[in-house]
């Protein structure tokens, strides 16, 4: 202010030019020409130092486009469902609105109140799993607890596409039984075709291998050609996507309360209705599970089963002349011979086709695996 006053005194009041009060002040030309013009308009009030910050700003987001961003997300919670930035710009933006960008929306929704900023995590490109390539390639399969609002336990019985996403079907049942899994995979296979494998965890609804045996849905899937895989015992991230679809359909489920299994039932089917047609899935670029199962040819049953399984086994005969491999989850004595006690060899499977070579090549036999057997003898038709 008191520069300014200086400034400006120079010039209109001791008569000084332009350029000498400028060089006597150290300033630029234009800036006491501008000084001049606004003492001139408005006396020493106008020399007051003013805001350089911009009278407006053009990228602003419109006041109302706030209040929408804010409804939609008290929306989707109060529905149970996914309520972050990105959801809220793909719903906006089909509804037609013209939305600022996603960042931005988490920008309003962090200076409102309703997202507080995480550490960050891991980047997700550091993953490396497991996705199907084609639906109809892989179903997964899971049970789940629920408590009805009386407080009674039920179980929840799900399949799940694991390329799209697309829940195929999601019962409520009691105590979940073999019947109710084979029931529920029927009712899939007849509405969406029978998959080309199924994965599960190793509960004894799905498979027998505790007991070492072969539940009937085991026997089904058999039947209809398809590969099944089940995950490492306490290892659910193997069937991670049916896993992720339960911690949603909970999320919902606690905002629809239900007092019996008919009521769940249908809140059930309204939930998986709304799963798949209307929630944008984000490991599926934001499609519905819907549109990404519908987007692509499916794949048939038996493409996985027939396929030849191979392998190369490394092995030391031991002092009986024998060495082991599991075949059909039961562990097989394979007689090498006296021989060859001591001997490192390799086994190369092809299915049930076992070829034995020693480590300098020598084709010591074949054996044709019996299912029926745990001690197989071999043949030396073929060995040098």
């Amino acid at each position: 202010m008191v520069l300014s006053k200086m400034v400006v005194d120079s010039v209109v009041l001791e008569g000084r030019s332009i350029r000498d009060t400028a060089q006597r002040y150290g300033v630029s030309k234009s800036w006491v020409y501008e000084l001049v013009r606004r003492y001139r308009e408005g006396g020493d009030a106008a020399l007051v130092p003013r805001s350089k910050a911009p009278k407006g700003n053009a990228r602003s987001v419109d006041p109302a486009v706030h209040e929408l961003i804010v409804a939609t997300r008290k929306e989707l919670v109060d529905l149970g469902a996914d309520a972050g930035a990105s959801t809220i710009h793909w719903h906006l933006t089909r509804q037609g609105h013209e939305m600022p960008s996603v960042a931005t929306v988490y920008r309003i929704l962090r200076r409102r109140g309703f997202i507080t900023p995480e550490p960050r995590k891991r980047p997700r490109a550091s993953f490396v799993r497991f996705e199907a390539s084609l639906p109809n390639e892989c179903w997964q399969s899971d049970m789940t607890h629920w408590q009805l609002s009386g407080g009674t336990e039920v179980e929840i019985l799900t399949f799940i596409d694991d390329y799209s996403r697309r829940v195929l079907g999601c019962e409520a049942v009691k105590v979940a039984r073999v019947s109710d899994v084979r029931r529920l995979f029927a009712r899939c296979c007849w509405d969406y075709g029978t998959p080309a494998s199924v994965l599960t965890d190793n509960g004894a609804i799905y498979n027998a291998r505790a007991r070492h045996g072969r539940t009937g849905f085991e026997s089904d899937l058999l039947d209809a050609g398809v590969l099944y895989k089940h995950s490492t015992p306490y290892h659910p991230q193997t069937c991670g996507k049916v896993e992720r679809w339960h911690l949603t359909l909970k999320q919902f489920l606690a905002k629809r309360p239900a007092r019996d299994l008919r009521e769940l039932q249908a809140v059930l089917d309204e939930i998986v209705r709304y799963y798949n047609d209307v929630r944008p899935h984000q490991s599926r670029q934001r499609m519905t599970p819907r549109a990404a199962y519908e987007g692509r040819d499916k794949m048939p049953a038996g493409t996985l089963i027939n396929q030849p399984h191979h392998r190369i086994r490394h092995d030391v005969v031991d002092q009986r002349g024998h060495v082991t491999l599991r075949y059909l989850g039961r562990l097989r004595h394979l007689n090498v011979g006296w021989k060859y006690r001591g001997e490192r060899i390799r086994l190369y499977v092809v299915d049930d086709h076992v070829d034995i070579v020693t480590e300098d090549g020598e084709l010591v036999g074949e054996i044709v695996l019996n299912p029926d057997k745990d001690y197989q003898p071999i043949d030396r038709g073929h060995s040098n």
